[in-house]
């Protein structure tokens, strides 16, 4: 298969990327990693007039960590390098846990956080985690930049909240918060697969065990990624016991919406939210420090 024909653009800085974006909108395509892009391009499914490369710019691949937890993504920066940063896997471990269960090795060496983001598939594990950590994404364009929480960022299948000139440039994970555990938890047909159903919890707790705060997302259960605010709810202000576990689960069930597949129907897939939900619920409440 082979792309319909496209312009190639290398500009001279991200003023001249942004500015160029701003000039052509939705006719033009930033391309980074690339790994979403180029295939539904060779598959016609996608027909850009226009590719922008942003590899040779400087200052989209930082990668930063704080003492305190909180992480600065840039738009360049690939699953590879999340997967091997120290500070990541230290502070960030919903995250670290997260990005092997994407694809294969060879398409996360390529891949990058913010093209995944921005390409908004429903099925990918990341937009769920996004949504779990509580995520800010920053958007640029010529007019300047804005932060865009994950909850509102994405709007439905395929779709975000940028702007036809802008560009995902970075994104910002807050500190972990304290007395709190995460956990990822997916089931595919084969390892790489995309996820009949995933499962992105982050569980806080106060001293005497009880539950503070929870954060449920799911991949993979409705035209974008959603949280379960029922089931979050149900877990607030009790002590997480089976009963918590099978609540929450219930409702859990209720709030997606997937689409099923030859490999799954609708209703295995709410089971299997159920089921996840149960499970990362629990291993998030052991690892809570």
């Amino acid at each position: 298969m082979k792309p319909a024909p496209f312009d190639y653009w290398t500009p001279e800085s991200l003023e001249h990327a942004l500015a160029l974006k701003a000039e052509h909108g939705d006719a033009a395509r930033w391309l980074a990693g690339g790994q979403s892009l180029l295939p539904a391009m060779n598959l016609r499914l996608a027909r850009p007039g226009i590719l922008i490369d942003l590899n040779p710019l400087s200052g989209l691949d930082g990668l930063t960590v704080g003492d305190a937890g909180v992480a600065r993504i840039g738009a360049l920066v690939r699953y590879r390098a999340l997967e091997r940063d120290a500070g990541i896997a230290r502070h960030q471990t919903l995250l670290a846990e997260a990005v092997p269960h994407v694809a294969h090795p060879q398409i996360r060496n390529r891949g990058t956080l913010c093209g995944n983001l921005a390409h908004a598939d429903p099925a990918s594990e990341l937009p769920a985690v996004m949504l779990a950590l509580g995520a800010r994404l920053q958007a640029r364009s010529i007019r300047g930049e804005r932060w865009i929480d994950a909850q509102d960022f994405f709007v439905d299948l395929f779709t975000t909240a940028l702007a036809p000139d802008e560009l995902l440039a970075a994104v910002e994970l807050p500190a972990p918060p304290p007395r709190s555990g995460g956990a990822f938890l997916e089931v595919a047909r084969r390892r790489g697969d995309y996820a009949m159903m995933a499962v992105a919890a982050v569980i806080e707790l106060a001293p005497d065990g009880s539950c503070t705060a929870a954060r449920l997302a799911y991949g993979n259960a409705g035209p974008s990624a959603r949280r379960a605010p029922a089931a979050e709810q149900a877990l607030v202000g009790r002590r997480i016991d089976d009963a918590a576990l099978r609540e929450a689960a219930a409702l859990a069930e209720r709030a997606v919406d997937p689409p099923g597949s030859v490999h799954a129907s609708p209703a295995f897939q709410r089971h299997l939210a159920g089921v996840l939900t149960r499970r990362a619920v629990a291993t998030a409440v052991a690892r809570v420090s």
